[in-house]
């Protein structure tokens, strides 16, 4: 199994060649065997029903005529309900700007079908679905997709794909796996399946700058969502899952579940190669010092060493009244490309000036029109190896803030640090610790 094999730069990038690297080729080129087509309906699970599920659900009940939810799974069972009644509303508006009656036949998660508790992954993929959208938080991305993909189902599975090397080799596997049966594997970095920056992207790899030496991504932003105090009636892993942006070992950190949209940008910019290696700053300066808010920290800054000289630069911070940036900007032998995805301008100065001029769009609806066009026409798509390399990416910067150490690709990509090492269950669970670099270890 990868899951159990030492992987250099050479071998992760035959591995990712034999699943096919999204950025590099056609989506049809990305197929593996191709498989009968499914007649109506598309039969939808979801496992994760908080804010992004319930988006994701919403967004693949719109992108075919005949997909349909069948089956719903969550930690907790409040949550249930809620992310139904979002995703009848958004249908119902659907219904009265088209002039159709659609809602009522695309919710088909009757009670028995509807799941809580940690095994709810295994009863929804169980219940008969074709297609299961993976929106929990990280640290069980590798778990729910080895399982769906061992049971044949399509996965639609958020961003990042693991917290720790050991899930990042249990996904290079799974979507290795699922190339060979035909499945569709579609990522959450919903950045490359927005058209202004895929064409920024397309001028880019074809030269618009030259060759490339240097990237910097930034993705500075004030937090995330208000954390939860504890109540006397919660576990520790209740507490934690009810937290589980604040604990690396549920969220990765912030750089790896949030900021990994940018690190993304340097994978894309580089057609998804390894690096040589990285180091890292990092600290916990400006977070409050309270149960709730856990053991991540609250910035970091991380170089990145790519072959020929080429380096890349990103840095991300949780910082509360300060500026918000979330750009890019690429330097070549030929000019330089200013990334600015979120007001929809991207340029180029220099010897070819350039500016985008392609239209916006809803880049979270087009991950699932694609992902359900594959499936309809049984032409699969798998965004296996860049969504890996992105997410080893982010966890490399991690582990080289936290250490205090220069980290290599064969470090990072061999490390058996296991932030998950146990079981999760409803019981009292170890709290994590803040890192100190210089003392915490690399491992």
């Amino acid at each position: 199994m990868t899951t159990e094999r030492d992987l250099t730069r050479r071998e992760f990038v035959a591995t990712a060649t034999a699943i096919g690297a999204a950025g590099l080729v056609t989506a049809p080129a990305l197929a593996g065997a191709d498989r009968p087509r499914i007649a109506d309906p598309i039969r939808v699970g979801i496992v994760g029903c908080g804010g992004r599920g319930t988006g994701a659900l919403i967004q693949a009940l719109k992108a075919d005529t005949g997909s349909v939810l069948w089956a719903m799974g969550d930690l907790y069972p409040e949550r249930l309900e809620p992310c139904h009644g979002y995703a009848r509303a958004a249908l119902q508006e659907q219904d009265e700007e088209r002039g159709t009656n659609a809602a009522a036949s695309k919710l088909q998660a009757v009670p028995e079908r509807r799941f809580s508790g940690f095994d709810a992954y295994a009863k929804v993929i169980a219940s008969g679905v074709d297609v299961v959208l993976l929106t929990t938080p990280p640290a069980f991305r590798p778990q729910h997709l080895a399982a769906a993909v061992d049971a044949g189902k399509h996965v639609f599975c958020e961003k990042p794909v693991a917290v720790d090397a050991p899930g990042v080799r249990s996904v290079i596997a799974s979507a290795a796996l699922a190339r060979q049966k035909g499945l569709s594997l579609m990522s959450g970095f919903c950045w490359r399946y927005q058209m202004q920056m895929r064409e920024a992207f397309d001028k880019l790899l074809s030269g618009g700058v030259g060759d490339i030496r240097t990237i910097q991504t930034t993705y500075n932003a004030t937090g995330w969502v208000p954390p939860n105090a504890r109540k006397p009636e919660w576990s520790d892993a209740e507490f934690q899952t009810r937290n589980w942006q604040y604990f690396n070992p549920l969220s990765g950190d912030h750089i790896v579940e949030q900021a990994v949209h940018a690190i993304d940008w340097i994978g894309w910019a580089l057609r998804d190669k390894a690096p040589l290696r990285c180091w890292a700053v990092g600290g916990r300066q400006a977070r409050p010092d309270l149960p709730e808010t856990g053991n991540v920290f609250d910035h970091f800054s991380v170089t990145y060493e790519f072959e020929g000289g080429v380096r890349a630069y990103h840095m991300c911070r949780h910082w509360p009244n300060s500026p918000y940036d979330n750009t890019g900007f690429v330097t070549g032998s030929t000019g330089a490309m200013t990334i600015d995805p979120w007001n929809g301008k991207h340029v180029i100065e220099g010897a070819n000036p350039w500016k985008g001029s392609a239209a916006g769009n809803d880049m979270y609806q087009k991950e699932h029109d694609e992902l359900f066009t594959a499936i309809r026409s049984g032409r699969p798509v798998n965004d296996g190896a860049f969504m890996c390399n992105t997410t080893m990416l982010a966890i490399m910067g991690r582990m080289a803030a936290y250490t205090g150490q220069a980290v290599t690709w064969e470090q990072a990509m061999n490390s058996q640090e296991n932030l998950n090492p146990g079981a999760w269950s409803f019981t009292d669970r170890p709290t994590p610790t803040v890192a100190i670099p210089g003392t915490t270890r690399l491992i």
